[in-house]
Formats: structure tokens, C-alpha cells, sequence
């Protein structure tokens, strides 16, 4: 099985420990008694029964936008606001400078949370209830991202699964809120 083909989207890493608790992601992995490293996979998503109100995932990813990103972006989703684009332009607004492209942003606070959240473990997204952009992200910044699960409940139709609000939030190198959205997502249940 190998990464990207359609049987790995199912897999689940099998997480190995030394006693109950699980061995944290970061964490060196504890040591058979005869001094060899006993292995541990990488992170996945987690099941519906992992996503517990209240629960705070702080994603070790951080990302500088650059000029490609938010250039690229923008021809591919044929944007042309000169807002995004055109350094002449932008200087002559109250922000003085091009701005990144806000559903750049989106999808990238979004993106960013799929490894710790709901890699191989979600149904389907169902929605967004709010995005909210405070303050503008310039080329150039550095955004750290959390998530927030802040709604779960089971499903009514589908006993395999769950229905998780999750909040995505992204902050840059000033530590200034730049993105916060609510998406909600089918979540499967533990098999």
C-alpha cells in the first residue's frame, strides 16, 4: 500500500505503547529492553470519539505566505483584484500594501488542520458556518494555526459517524487573529 492510493485514504497507523497511555506525537519512542527503538507511526486524523468538546489541537505547521502563493492562488481562481496583485495600486489604499488573497487564507487554515484532525477519518465536509478575517495578511507573514472543537454530536442517520463543528484559527507572527472559521464535518466512528 503505498501513500496517495485508494486503499491508504482508510489506513489508520497503528500507534504502539508501552503501557495505557498512548505515546504523544514528538515524543521519542520508548525503548525495548533490549535498547532497540520500538517504532511509531505518524499522525493521523483522529475518529469522532477523539474530538471532544473543548479539545485545542495547536498545529506544529506554521507557514510564511509569499508572493507565489498569493499570485498563483489568485490566477488560478481568476481573481483579478488589483488589491491582491498590483503593488501600485495597494500602496495608494489604507493598507498601504498588497493584501493575500482572504480565501487563500481560508484554505489554508483549513488545510493546515487535515493531518492532526481528519486525515482518513472524515466522511465528507458538510459546511461553514462563519468565516471572519479581523486583520489582513500581507506577503510575508508567518501564520500559526489551532483548532477548536467546539460542537459534536451523533449522527441521527448514520450510526457510523458523528457530526464535529470544528473553529480554525490562524494568528501571525504579531500574534493578531487573521482567520476564524466554523466548518462542520462527518466524522467516522472508531471501527
Amino acid at each position: 500500500m503505498s501513500v496517495g492510493s485508494p486503499e491508504w485514504y482508510g489506513h489508520r497507523p497503528e500507534v504502539r505503547s508501552v503501557s495505557a497511555a498512548l505515546v504523544p506525537v514528538g515524543q521519542t519512542a520508548p525503548m525495548d529492553d533490549d535498547g532497540t527503538v520500538e517504532p511509531v507511526d505518524g499522525a493521523a486524523g483522529r475518529w469522532f470519539e477523539e474530538l471532544p468538546v473543548g479539545l485545542v489541537v495547536r498545529h506544529a505547521l506554521t507557514r510564511t505566505v509569499t508572493e507565489t502563493d498569493n499570485l498563483m492562488f489568485c490566477a488560478l481562481t481568476h481573481n483579478p483584484q488589483p488589491l491582491h496583485l498590483d503593488a501600485t495600486f495597494a500602496a495608494a489604499t489604507e493598507f498601504g500594501e498588497r493584501l493575500v488573497n482572504s480565501l487563500f487564507t481560508l484554505g489554508l487554515v483549513v488545510g493546515v488542520s487535515v493531518g492532526d484532525t481528519t486525515l482518513g477519518t472524515t466522511v465528507a465536509n458538510l459546511g461553514f458556518d462563519e468565516s471572519t478575517f479581523p486583520a489582513p495578511v500581507f506577503i510575508g507573514d508567518t501564520l500559526r494555526f489551532e483548532t477548536e472543537v467546539v460542537a459534536a454530536r451523533a449522527s441521527g442517520s448514520r450510526p457510523d459517524a458523528g457530526i464535529v463543528t470544528f473553529e480554525h484559527r490562524a494568528h501571525n507572527q504579531r500574534d493578531e487573529l487573521v482567520c476564524r472559521t466554523r466548518r462542520n464535518a462527518l466524522m467516522r466512528r472508531r471501527p
